[in-house]
Parts: structure tokens; C-alpha cells; sequence
């Protein structure tokens, strides 16, 4: 009876991990192919199961429960099983955001991951926490073109090039490699000294030299002894990354026999990409959020098979059980005080008419200056539209931020010229009517309405707008008269000075506006990015009133600051 139960369950398991996986082997000439029967693990097949850009998904599609099911399947087929990420799991959700990382940390320990790398986002909390976490990992972090080059703790210092580990008798050279964009895609701020200079790096003053540094790594596992090498890479593989992508590293290198990736959440099976010396090597990524777990598969015989595993829908109780607890105490914690405020920071006029779409309000001050503090820039702008509810005279939870920027947007800063800024004003007034209405919703109200700092501003409502748009509702040009008028920029002495339509500003908001185009702003969408896509919108929110104002909302924000004069 015992073994007819063994082969019952035998057959149930090629069958899950035959139906699930797509992929590609070395016998494949491209990828994508499915190869399900190949890539049933055996006894003694080396298996490494990988995610990346998960970004706080800790329960949607396969989740983490469904993860650890689904390595445990693998486990009683072969016990020379590993589990790697390859970067952004720490952020994306305000699980994240509320522990600074510790509940995903927590969690991926409980998983039993072996290595990691760091993803441009795995910074977002700071050197200090992001310190912190690296100290309670299980995981090794990986990383062979982090470099520091200051005088004070390296911060990093547990994060080591390379490892080798052995698996019965064969060993397999893990590689990190984290993008050179993280510091524009992060917060630039973060890895510099207190004197401003950049004291991290990432080997991303060419192309070359993140391929040479790479090389020097991989040559390096070949001469310990490592059988096969696989780097872990958040590098991705949009067109807009290059010379950093991995379809570029492996172009320019050698001696790599699979390059795992993530950063630019591509879903792909199975790449074969040539080498700097026409040879094959792998190429893999598993997408976004756990909707698909990276199956590696070293074949005893030395063959290599690699795929996705998506529609798994078993789940570990445990972990699925360890999880709801942190939910639980994480909900809790959307009740914790962040903050105080002196003042009620409110979207609505004293009579419940909306304004933040069509006036300045001073919540909208309020976010703004949190964009423009955080960031850096010269100038913040923040849509009115995304901002969602008011925050009350008195304590302020987690909860109340989280309610105010809800949609997870990021933090972007471009450079833009000052006649840039202008269209942006002009496009964002072209409805704004002398009246505010005496309804629920102001009249002449438009999401894209900016709320600003660093800039000031009139609109002049007797004038109707010349804005053109196309069909689709973006900005084209800007005719002979503008309604915006008087539009001033803070100088660093304080002082109030003309825009200069020719002048270059930093410009701070997030990638709805500045690089999605959101309400029709498009003028900035193929501008130069100083920060793309750093912290969280709410996690902006903060930050500013837990370090610039000491959790302290004053009396400044009494009233809104008279930075938008509509007349």
C-alpha cells in the first residue's frame, strides 16, 4: 500500500510541475519553448527556485505561502534545493513602508531564502535601516559591483560579491550584481557622505566597467572551483537601461551560465542570449508580485533547464498563518501616531466645497513641500487629484497618510526648463472659473490642478485658456495668451524671483505626472531623470513629518500660504 501511495504521489508531482512550467533547455534554439517533461526535477538535480520584484505581494497570486508549497514539492524530489530573489521585495506596499522593511524580512526568513540582491528599492528606507535589515537576514546579500569609498562604516559591508555553494559534489558560484541606476532610481541623497559627495557607487561609470568588475567576480568563482556560475542580477531589460541591462552584461562577458534578473519586471521563461564569446547563456526573469516562481534546474548529467512556474495554487498553512499574524499586527499598526498636527490640513473649503482640484489648499501646500524637502529639487508639483483625504488636527497614524496618497505612486525629479514649467501651469488652469461653486465639487475643478512649492503663482480667470490638446486629452501648445501670470520661483536665499523660461529647474513629483503624462502633463516625459522612481508617495508624506518637521505639523500650515492667487 505505502508504495502505491509513493507512486501516486510521484505522478501528481510531475504532473503539477509538468502543467505549470515553461521554459526552455540547453537543446533549445529559442526561448519560450515549452519543455515541460525536461524539466521535472530528479534525484540529485540541483534546483534553484528564484523570484524577484515581488515589491511587498506577500499574499496575491502564488504568494509566499504558495512559494514555500511549492519548494517543499520540489524537496521530495531532490534535496539540493535553493531559493534566491533578485531584488525589489522589501518595498511596494505599505507593509513595507510601516516596518521600513522588517515585515518582509521577517517574512522572507521564514521562507528560507539563501541569497538575495539588492534592488534599486531595497534603499528607499535609508542606509541606516537598510543596514539593520541586512543584519537580520538569513539570506546572504550579494552584490560584486557595490563599491564604498568613504571614510566612515560601510553601511554594506555585509553584502559580499559572490558565494560558492556545493551541492553534493558540484558547485555553483552565486554573483550579485545590483543596477548602476539605483541611485537615480532611489533616493541620490541616501548614498552620499554629510559633505554631499557620493561615497556609494556601482560601478556605473560605463558600461565597461560594470562588465570588467563582473568578469573579474566570475573569474574568481571559475578559479575556486565553482562548476557553474549564475548571477543574480537586478538589472533588467528595458531599452531605456542601456548599457546596464543583462542582455548587455552578457554580451561583454564570459564564463556566465545563467544570468537571473529583475528590475524591469519582464516575464521571461527562457532567453538564450550570446556571449562575448558566441556562447549561450541563460536569461530569466519571473515578472512581478509572485505571479510566477524561477525554476533553475542543473540535471545531473550537467544539462541546464530553466522556466516559470505560474498558476500553483497550493499553499503552506504555516506560512500562510505566519503571514496573516503580521497582517494582524500590521493593521494594528495603520493605527500607530506617526505625528502630531497644530492644524487640520483639508482638501475642502469651510462651507464642504472641494478645492484642492481648482484653489491652493493648505494640505496641498503641505504635500508638496513634503516632494520638494524630500527630493531635493528646486520645485515640487503635486496633482490635486491624488490627493485623497484630509488629515485632522491631532494625533496622525499611518492609516491617515496612507489615505491621503493612496495609489502608491513614486517619487520622480526631471529637469525641466522654465517654459516647461509654464505650459505645465497653463495646461493644469485651463479650467479654473473666477467662482469655487457652492456644491460638494468645486466648479471648474481638473485633477491635474497643481499645488506647488518652490513656485508662485497667478491665474488670471478673465482670460480663457488657449491650451490645444489632442484627442486623447494631452497637451499640444499653448496660443497667444496665457491666463498664468506672475509666476515666481523661491531662490536659495529666500527670495522671489521671475521664472526663466530658458533656465534649467529640478522639478519634483511622481511618475503619474512626470512620466506617464498623467492628466495630459506630458512636457516632461522624455526629460533627464535626476531621481525615477524613488520612495513611495505616501512613504514621501512620511518622511517629511518624521525627520523635517520632528512629528510636528505647526501652526505654518494654518492656512494655505498664498503660493496661487486666482483672480
Amino acid at each position: 500500500m505505502k508504495k502505491i501511495r509513493l507512486k501516486i504521489l510521484a505522478a501528481l508531482m510531475a504532473f503539477a510541475l509538468a502543467a505549470l512550467l515553461t521554459g526552455c533547455s540547453e537543446n533549445t534554439q529559442q526561448g519560450g519553448a515549452e519543455q515541460p517533461e525536461s524539466n521535472i526535477p530528479a534525484q540529485d538535480d540541483i534546483v534553484i527556485l528564484f523570484t524577484n520584484d515581488v515589491h511587498c505581494a506577500v499574499d496575491t497570486d502564488i504568494g509566499y505561502a504558495g512559494l514555500v508549497a511549492y519548494r517543499e514539492l520540489v524537496e521530495q524530489r531532490t534535496e539540493y534545493v535553493a531559493l534566491v530573489d533578485c531584488g525589489d521585495a522589501l518595498q511596494g506596499d505599505a507593509i513595507g513602508t510601516i516596518s521600513q522593511g522588517q515585515y518582509l524580512v521577517d517574512i522572507m526568513n521564514e521562507v528560507g531564502y539563501d541569497f538575495a540582491v539588492l534592488g534599486n528599492h531595497e534603499f528607499d528606507y535609508g542606509m541606516e535601516q537598510l543596514e539593520f535589515l541586512l543584519s537580520i537576514s538569513d539570506a546572504q546579500y550579494l552584490g560584486c559591483n557595490i563599491v564604498y569609498s568613504g571614510e566612515e562604516e560601510n553601511a554594506l559591508s555585509a553584502v559580499k560579491p559572490y558565494e560558492i555553494a556545493s551541492y553534493g559534489d558540484v558547485s555553483v558560484g552565486f554573483v550579485g550584481v545590483s543596477t548602476p541606476e539605483s541611485i537615480v532610481k532611489s533616493t541620490p541623497s541616501y548614498f552620499m557622505d554629510d559633505s554631499g559627495e557620493y561615497v556609494y557607487s556601482f560601478c556605473g561609470g560605463s558600461g565597461q566597467e560594470l562588465y570588467d568588475q563582473v568578469q573579474q567576480t566570475v573569474e574568481q568563482c571559475r578559479d575556486q572551483g565553482a562548476d557553474y556560475v549564475v548571477v543574480l542580477a537586478h538589472l533588467g531589460t528595458d531599452e531605456a537601461s542601456e548599457p546596464f541591462r543583462s542582455t548587455d552584461l552578457i554580451a561583454n562577458t564570459s564564463g556566465i551560465d545563467v544570468v537571473l534578473d529583475g528590475h524591469s519586471h519582464s516575464v521571461i521563461p527562457c532567453d538564450i542570449v550570446k556571449n562575448v564569446d558566441g556562447e549561450n547563456v541563460f536569461l530569466s526573469s519571473a515578472g512581478t508580485g509572485l505571479a510566477n516562481i524561477g525554476q533553475l534546474v542543473i540535471e545531473s548529467d550537467g544539462t541546464i533547464n530553466i522556466g516559470l512556474i505560474s498558476g500553483f495554487a497550493d499553499l503552506d498553512a504555516d506560512m500562510e498563518n505566519y503571514i496573516g499574524d503580521i497582517q494582524a499586527q500590521f493593521q494594528t499598526e495603520l493605527d500607530t501616531v506617526v505625528a502630531n498636527s497644530q492644524v487640520a490640513l483639508t482638501t475642502m473649503s469651510d462651507t464642504g466645497v472641494r478645492l484642492v482640484r481648482n484653489r491652493e489648499t493648505n494640505i496641498g501646500d503641505f504635500c508638496a513641500d513634503a516632494y520638494r524637502a524630500v527630493s531635493g529639487a528646486d520645485i515640487a508639483i503635486v496633482n490635486g487629484g491624488g490627493i485623497r483625504a484630509d488629515i485632522s488636527q491631532g494625533d496622525v497614524t499611518y492609516g491617515d497618510i496612507i489615505a491621503v496618497h493612496p495609489y502608491g505612486n513614486t517619487l520622480c525629479v526631471v529637469e525641466a526648463t522654465g517654459q516647461e514649467i509654464l505650459d505645465a501651469l497653463e495646461m493644469a488652469s485651463r479650467s479654473t472659473l473666477p467662482e469655487t461653486g457652492d456644491g460638494e465639487n468645486a466648479a471648474g475643478e481638473n485633477g491635474g490642478f497643481l499645488q506647488v512649492s518652490g513656485l508662485m503663482y497667478t491665474i488670471d480667470t478673465s482670460v480663457e485658456t488657449s491650451v490645444e490638446t489632442d484627442e486623447a486629452g494631452m497637451f499640444v501648445s499653448v496660443g497667444d495668451t496665457r491666463r498664468v501670470k506672475d509666476v515666481y520661483v523661491l531662490a536659495e536665499d529666500g527670495t522671489w524671483e521671475p521664472i526663466d523660461p530658458e533656465q534649467t529647474y529640478t522639478v519634483a513629483s511622481h511618475n503619474y505626472l512626470i512620466k506617464d503624462g498623467g492628466d495630459g502633463l506630458n512636457m516632461f516625459m522624455d526629460n533627464t531623470l535626476v531621481i525615477d522612481e524613488g520612495m513611495l508617495d505616501y512613504q514621501i508624506l512620511i518622511t517629511y513629518m518624521v525627520d523635517n518637521l520632528e512629528g510636528n505639523i505647526g501652526q505654518e500650515y494654518a492656512q494655505k500660504q498664498g503660493r496661487i492667487t486666482v483672480e
